[in-house]
């Protein structure tokens, strides 16, 4: 997971995580993970074949992947940020320009 990490995020963030967390990272981390990825559930336009990557550091939200559309990318922004315990919402999700 830490190799995936270090594609998306810059290494003053996994460091300031690392001191803030520890190693295994912060204790409600995976919870908002999950509570972003529930969330998204409740939108059929942005769940498959939309592809959307979730991870949280330190109570802030990184999303990427690939959607079809802007504003599925932006949806998938506004969701993360309505979860309770996010802090900021980084949204490195790329759109699908193919057949365009």
């Amino acid at each position: 997971m830490s190799l995936a990490l270090c594609g998306v995020l810059d290494g003053c963030t996994l460091v300031a995580a690392y001191r803030h967390c520890g190693f295994t990272g912060c204790a409600a981390d995976s919870q908002i993970s999950a509570a972003v990825r529930a969330r998204f559930a409740e939108h059929a336009s942005i769940e498959p074949p939309n592809l959307i990557t979730v991870q949280t550091i330190d109570r802030v939200v990184y999303l990427y992947g690939l959607v079809d559309t802007s504003e599925q990318r932006d949806l998938a922004s506004a969701v993360a940020g309505e979860v309770t315990g996010v802090i900021r919402v980084v949204n490195s999700i790329s759109i699908n320009n193919q057949g365009r």
